[in-house]
């Protein structure tokens, strides 16, 4: 799709928003675009929806954008959803509520659009709305980026001169400093993991927060501006040339909203990169995307990743939550004559081949603009589903993609691509978590247990036709592992594989993965549906017999990817 102008991005907005139009309901508080549950009740299910469309309509009406049937979706939804004696109220809340979350979108609605979201309501609606809003200010909400919604939610209210908290707004800030770690990077809170919850959400909001605080908070409006221009120097490495962003982390299923932080950037007035080279990762991000199978056949966007896929998402996913994406949108606020529009669409910059990025967690490597990231292994461990393949293997592709397990059963299941798997009594084993780890230069080492009685240390080293891996297992008895390559789909165009001695291969016309060590050769055939990237695929390995006591294992994987 060309994306140049703001009527190119306003027409995509349009792609994304207008088949929404037949789900809202009668009085226009809910929507309902399908069945599949989550962690909340329906009331939060259909008020995520309704909600985060605002993330782009709300930018789009600051820019002097006019569409009259979202307009009066939105008035219609506001008063009806707030209302207590209306059968659409969205309702009481609770401790750490999902309603908070999506409370955000209509708190920057009434900071920025209030002759559409809050001017147009009566007084007894504007109370209602205020009321219910204020209910985030009475209840428990997760120490982490969440702290962000009770922020945005007092600053709305204080601006239309409804009851507020200062101190709980002050408490929610220096929540938020307290996560910082360095180089731009913070925590999601209490997590150690480091995902795009930095760039969509803690720097996201932080922006937002930067220019609706400037007078009142010049201070804080600044840090939170320096520090995004740090974050922007280690985050435009997880963008590939091709438009990929770095498959990594939870919460995949926003999918574009990969690129939300260089729209913020552009809407706050930075430039921590050229305004050119900003509006070409954007612009190729979506692209991307566009290119991928993400819709259903009314439109409608998927849970998923590059198709409809259910083993990779989270617990909180319901079907309203991929529209978190719109938070991209932003840019739509930008005016008609802003440098954005008329700017064209800058090539990657020059960068380092190898980025260590320590408080990511990762060493970046980048070939001829691909990006492939060794991660430590750092995450919570137990978090909200399939944290092993989301954090702890130990390389993430933006042309392979990687698998999701749908058991741990057997391995064709267990889809171990990038892991060294550990076959234990019929069940497949692998890094759920690091204990320590260290990043350097030229190398990724961690040391981390699969299963009572084995331990394991590992050391990823990148070469220039893709990397090196030495491990030194203890194990108390004796057990098979595979080390595991990429994988590769095998009903594309050219696919072919081959097994000779200790050097496993799996190949398409595009995409090429060899596993090569002093083992047995095996290609995996992995359950449908369990890649992120590609609903079939082959996993090229070599099989170890690990006797009790210590053993060293050196692998080699060599990848190529057109």
């Amino acid at each position: 799709m060309n994306l140049q102008t703001k009527a190119d991005f306003t027409a995509l907005m349009h792609k994304f928003l207008d088949p929404l139009k037949p789900y809202y309901s009668a009085g226009c508080a809910r929507l309902h675009l399908g069945e599949t549950g989550v962690t909340y009740n329906q009331n939060a299910i259909e008020l995520e929806a309704f909600s985060r469309p605002l993330w782009a309509l709300v930018p789009f009406w600051v820019g002097g954008g006019s569409e009259p049937e979202f307009e009066t979706i939105y008035r219609k939804g506001l008063a009806a959803g707030a209302d207590p004696e209306n059968p659409e109220y969205w309702g009481t809340t609770g401790e750490y509520d999902q309603c908070y979350v999506e409370m955000a979108a209509i708190a920057c609605g009434i900071l920025t659009a209030p002759e559409k979201l809050w001017t147009p309501l009566s007084d007894t609606e504007k109370q209602n709305l205020a009321a219910w809003l204020g209910q985030i200010n009475a209840h428990t909400i997760p120490d982490c980026n969440w702290q962000f919604f009770r922020i945005l939610v007092n600053l709305a209210l204080k601006s239309v001169g409804m009851p507020y908290s200062p101190e709980l707004l002050e408490d929610g800030l220096c929540k938020i400093d307290s996560y910082y770690s360095g180089d731009g990077w913070s925590t999601d809170g209490a997590s150690v993991q480091k995902d795009y919850y930095i760039p969509w959400a803690i720097q996201y909001y932080g922006l937002l927060y930067s220019k609706f605080a400037a007078d009142i908070d010049p201070r804080r409006a600044a840090l939170y501006r320096q520090r995004a221009q740090l974050f922007a120097q280690q985050f435009v490495y997880w963008f590939d040339a091709n438009g990929a962003a770095l498959p990594f982390g939870r919460s995949l299923t926003y999918r574009f909203a990969q690129n939300s932080f260089w729209a913020a950037c552009i809407w706050a007035g930075l430039e921590p990169l050229p305004l050119p080279v900003m509006k070409g990762l954007i612009v190729r991000n979506f692209n991307w995307w566009l290119g991928q199978k993400m819709f259903d056949r009314d439109g409608i966007l998927t849970i998923g990743y590059c198709y409809p896929q259910m083993y990779m998402a989270e617990r909180y996913n319901a079907p309203g939550s991929p529209y978190w994406g719109m938070k991209s949108f932003l840019l739509l606020a930008l005016p008609d004559d802003h440098p954005f529009w008329s700017a064209e669409a800058a090539p990657m910059p020059t960068l380092e081949r190898l980025k260590p990025m320590p408080y990511a967690n990762m060493l970046v490597q980048r070939r001829a603009g691909r990006v492939t990231a060794y991660a430590a292994g750092v995450n919570e461990g137990h978090g909200h589903g399939q944290f092993p393949e989301k954090y702890a293997k130990f390389a993430y592709d933006t042309r392979f993609g990687f698998c999701a397990s749908r058991s741990r059963e057997v391995l064709n299941q267990a889809a171990p691509d990038s892991m060294l798997a550990f076959v234990i009594d019929d069940n497949v084993f692998v890094r759920k978590v690091s204990k320590t780890w260290e990043i350097e230069a030229g190398a990724v080492t961690a040391q981390w247990s699969p299963f009572p009685g084995i331990e394991v240390t590992t050391t990823i080293t990148p070469t220039a036709t893709g990397h090196r891996r030495h491990h030194e297992i203890d194990s108390s008895f004796d057990c098979e592992v595979y080390d595991c390559g990429f994988a590769v789909p095998n009903f594309a165009p050219g696919y072919a594989e081959s097994v000779e001695n200790d050097t496993a291969e799996a190949h398409c016309d595009t995409l090429r993965c060899t596993v090569r060590g002093r083992g047995e050769a095996v290609v995996i055939g992995c359950d449908p549906n369990t890649s992120l990237y590609f609903t079939n695929v082959h996993l090229p390995a070599v099989k170890y017999h690990i006797p009790k006591g210590h053993t060293e294992l050196d692998t080699e994987v060599f990848d190529e990817a057109d």
